[in-house]
């Protein structure tokens, strides 16, 4: 069912953990500020598909979107409450153990792909809200302090990409859906190695040295 969205996104998500590093995985800039329009859109275009726990929640949601009749709506509540989550981390805000909730919550959406059946909307829809409002918060951290440019350049370039690839994972796995409506095993395992990329991100973060 969902072979064309392991091509286009297992492929693409293994290279990127072979090749970034830890620091990388959260600083398009390599760990610099950005100071100009140009850079703060690269920085928000690029940070949610590089860091490897945040790519792995857009296309967890962009799946659990496929399910539903409303999935775009859906799939924009989560890039909303992400940017909810950036705007109150610029405000100052403290979330205790971000990153290590952050990865907790990419566990939680390969779980409910991996289970799949029976998840009402308005569930769905607390879900995104939670990881969305997290993920945006961790994302928050590498534009803190930035001019009103380059901040406003980095939003615009955050919501696109994250929208563009909710909805896109979506649509490529309602077509997947309406060829082989029963298949399940696919999912399963992209939900499986969701669950996994976010079980080896909160072991990072309670171990060191991990």
């Amino acid at each position: 069912m969902f072979s064309k969205l392991r091509r286009l996104v297992l492929v693409p998500a293994g290279a990127i953990c072979v090749s970034a590093g830890p620091a990388a995985a959260h600083h398009v800039m390599g760990g610099k500020l950005p100071g100009s329009f140009v850079e703060g859109l690269l920085s928000g275009l690029g940070h949610p598909i590089i860091g490897l726990d945040h790519l792995a929640a857009v296309v967890a949601v962009g799946c659990l979107a496929a399910l539903h009749r409303a999935g775009a709506l859906l799939a924009l509540g989560y890039v909303l409450a992400m940017m909810l989550g950036v705007a109150v981390h610029l405000e100052g805000a403290t979330v205790p153990a971000a990153e290590a909730l952050v990865a907790l919550s990419v566990v939680a959406l390969g779980a409910a792909l991996v289970r799949r059946a029976g998840m009402p909307a308005s569930l769905a829809l607390a879900l995104f809200a939670v990881t969305g409002a997290l993920h945006g918060y961790a994302l928050g951290e590498s534009i803190v302090g930035a001019e009103p440019a380059p901040l406003l350049a980095y939003l615009t370039g955050l919501a696109v990409v994250q929208a563009a690839m909710a909805l896109g994972v979506m649509l490529v796995g309602r077509l997947a859906l309406d060829r082989a409506p029963g298949e399940l095993a696919a999912a399963r395992l992209l939900g499986a190695g969701v669950a996994g990329v976010g079980l080896a991100q909160f072991v990072a973060q309670i171990v060191p040295g991990a």
